[in-house]
């Protein structure tokens, strides 16, 4: 029986374009940053140190493992980068120029889910803090919905496309791989929580994955794109009730 269902966020909850959202989100917070170093630098700094998230053997959290390798040079600042990090989440983030569409029925799906027992868990790549995730969640209006988890840089101790990553979800949210559904569209990031025992449903409200993709997170999957299942559901998040029903789950 179906006990809990895993959001992907970018391009699965909210539709935009990636590359472009994230051209601006590099050029701003580069800004905040530049008292530290120019902006070039951080820039490759700031991507070199989200990739070796990859390295995480789990034994720290993101956060601290981003920061000791973004702070590699000068780790007597460690914690004041980390406030500073912090900072441009809690002010600036928001204002970041952004065209968001919502998949069809998006609303309707979730007034839906709330009224089951199912555990609703936002699975967003964790190289982000807490609030970055909750102000994106609100562009899609549902920051009023009761997820049992998020996952976030603070929390988690690998990212996707690890398998670890899923694991460590399901052991956080106390379910078994195999009462748990992940849905996402990215056919690498998301579609490898089969390895770790999920069900996995590929949403296709974007049509091209790799156009709409952060840079940062096509490279974060290099390398991990070979014996991926294909994914056992697929179509637009709007056919996930169906699913739901198919897995279990009788309202």
């Amino acid at each position: 029986m179906l006990k809990a269902i895993l959001f992907d966020l970018d391009n699965t909850l909210i539709l935009f374009n990636e590359s472009d959202f994230y051209d601006g989100y590099f050029e701003r917070i580069a800004e905040t940053f530049s008292d530290v170093m120019p902006a070039a630098r951080f820039q490759e700094t700031l991507k070199n140190a989200t990739i070796s998230l990859l390295r995480n053997q789990g034994e720290v959290s993101n956060a601290r493992f981003f920061m000791n390798a973004f702070a590699a040079g000068i780790p007597d600042r460690s914690e004041e980068l980390w406030q500073l990090f912090l900072h441009f989440y809690k002010t600036e983030f928001d204002n970041l120029e952004r065209n968001i569409s919502l998949p069809e029925s998006l609303h309707e799906l979730f007034d839906y889910l709330i009224k089951t027992n199912i555990k609703l868990v936002l699975a967003s790549n964790p190289i982000f803090p807490m609030d970055a995730q909750l102000r994106r969640l609100a562009w899609a209006g549902l920051e009023h919905i009761p997820f049992y988890y998020v996952t976030h840089i603070e929390n988690m101790s690998f990212c996707k496309p690890r398998v670890e990553y899923y694991k460590q979800i399901c052991q956080k949210i106390d379910e078994s791989p195999e009462s748990c559904l992940m849905v996402g569209n990215d056919p690498v990031n998301d579609m490898v929580a089969a390895r770790a025992g999920l069900s996995t449903y590929l949403t296709t409200d974007v049509r091209d994955d790799d156009s709409t993709s952060l840079t940062v997170s096509r490279e974060l999957r290099v390398g991990w794109t070979s014996d991926i299942p294909e994914p056992d559901f697929k179509g637009p998040l709007a056919g996930l009730k169906n699913v739901v029903e198919q897995l279990g789950y009788k309202k």
